[in-house]
């Protein structure tokens, strides 16, 4: 299954990421810290989707009420994988 998700409140503003089988194949962000959002994709591939969910979800980006990490743990939420 592909998740085609619009961001939002961050610095990035998409998300295409790959599940199969309740884990996360793969994740690829259009926009923002580009080496951070390398590094998330490396870290989440292979992972649980609930467990990224757990892990991500409340994670906030200075002042801002949401981050690139919270907005991905949003959108698995979204889709009820």
């Amino acid at each position: 299954m592909t998740i085609d998700y619009k961001t939002k409140g961050t610095c990035s503003s998409r998300m295409i990421i790959e599940v199969e089988d309740g884990k996360i194949r793969s994740l690829q962000v259009i926009g923002g810290c580009n080496g951070n959002l390398k590094g998330l994709s490396a870290l989440v591939t292979g992972m649980d989707v609930k467990e990224v969910i757990s892990r991500l979800e409340g994670i906030k980006c200075g002042f801002k009420p949401t981050s690139c990490p919270d907005q991905l743990a949003t959108a698995l939420k979204e889709t009820a994988i």
